[in-house]
């Protein structure tokens, strides 16, 4: 699926030209990726000062780039009618998970409520979308649900390029106690995975656990009742490149959490955080939490033109990220010197703040 609102370059451009040996090879090679880097770096250079003259300004989740609904639903655009297999029952699941092939969808069609409690940790193949119909002319997605509470995790990503799209991922406990069971939805622990315009909901510990060091993009979902007492993640990170972009979050203890352990890191835009919460927001651990004598907050954050609502504190960090964090464009309902903690290198800008968004830099 293309993005729409970041861009990266996944590898260096190749050269054409043979060459007489290794080392010649190889500075052809390291010439032809910095000659690529450099004009990349111009053209996207002129591309943001050429939009920046066009757009104006915009604070929290409203402006949405994505060109897709934030929270997913009616009007997104990418959703899957059909699929190289197209599954009804818990059994049917099964047989396409041994079977599928990279490159192929497994599709549940509208209406279907899967019954998966006694089953967990099962494992989608590389390469292989796991698909509903949410949003399609009405769909809530179907359903996929369980009522014992140590599932951990229902799903989980066997290799890169999986996908889950479209479909309702349900928990089996909605409540904040501290009980000695935790639930987890989804795992995505490889490289370039994908989780979008689901509902994922009553996974008491985590939602969304990413890691794996890979790159994982969780966007245009909604995301709520995650809130076991001293757990309770919406998206839970650990050593992974994350996008969190365009989800709704409500209900959790934080909505987004990790590990803070280094190589982790994630960028949080367009979200709206409605206001229901029993913690902060968004939070980075540091090494306290991690017990490893060190200060580190993961590599980097980067938080931009979310929403926030309700009375808890938006961003806690919860140490000093290696590479540095920066917190910009949003809409906090808090006044400034009650918004974010961190414990260093972190660059706090051009937010606004309250109902009548006053801007603080």
């Amino acid at each position: 699926m293309k993005e729409t609102w970041y861009c990266r370059l996944r590898k260096p451009c190749e050269g054409s030209e043979p060459s007489q040996g290794l080392a010649d090879r190889k500075g052809h090679e390291m010439a032809i990726a910095i000659q690529c880097i450099l004009v990349a770096t111009v053209v996207c250079g002129l591309w943001a000062m050429a939009c920046a003259q066009d757009a104006p300004e915009t604070f929290g989740c409203e402006a949405n780039p994505t060109g897709d609904p934030i929270g997913g639903g009616p009007g997104y655009r990418d959703i899957k009618t059909t699929g190289d297999f197209v599954v009804k029952t818990v059994d049917e699941l099964l047989a396409a998970f041994k079977d599928a092939k990279p490159g192929q969808v497994i599709f549940i069609p509208d209406g279907v409520e899967m019954d998966m409690t006694g089953k967990q940790n099962l494992a989608m193949p590389a390469g292989v979308t796991l698909a509903g119909t949410r949003g399609l002319r009405g769909s809530l997605g179907a359903r996929l649900f369980t009522t014992l509470r140590t599932t951990n995790p229902l799903l989980r990503a066997s290799g890169d390029d999986t996908r889950v799209t479209g479909l309702r991922i349900e928990g089996p406990y909605a409540g904040p106690e501290r009980i000695p069971t935790f639930a987890q939805g989804l795992s995505m622990a490889y490289d370039n995975c994908e989780v979008d315009n689901c509902e994922i909901y009553n996974w008491n510990c985590v939602g969304i656990g990413v890691g794996g060091g890979g790159t994982v993009r969780i966007h245009h979902n909604h995301i709520h009742h995650c809130q076991l007492s001293g757990y309770g993640y919406g998206v839970a990170t650990g050593r992974a490149n994350t996008f969190i972009i365009a989800n709704i979050f409500d209900w959790c203890r934080h909505d987004i959490a990790s590990s803070g352990s280094p190589g982790d890191c994630y960028e949080a835009a367009w979200n709206l955080v409605l206001p229901n919460a029993t913690s902060h927001r968004f939070d980075m651990h540091g090494g306290r939490d991690r017990g490893d004598a060190t200060d580190i907050a993961g590599d980097w954050l980067h938080i931009h033109h979310n929403t926030f609502q309700g009375a808890h504190r938006a961003v806690v960090i919860r140490g000093v990220p290696s590479q540095g964090a920066d917190i910009h464009h949003n809409w906090f309902a808090k006044p400034a010197k009650e918004t974010v903690i961190s414990g260093g290198n972190t660059k706090v800008y051009r937010n606004v703040h309250g109902p009548d968004k006053k801007l603080e830099e």
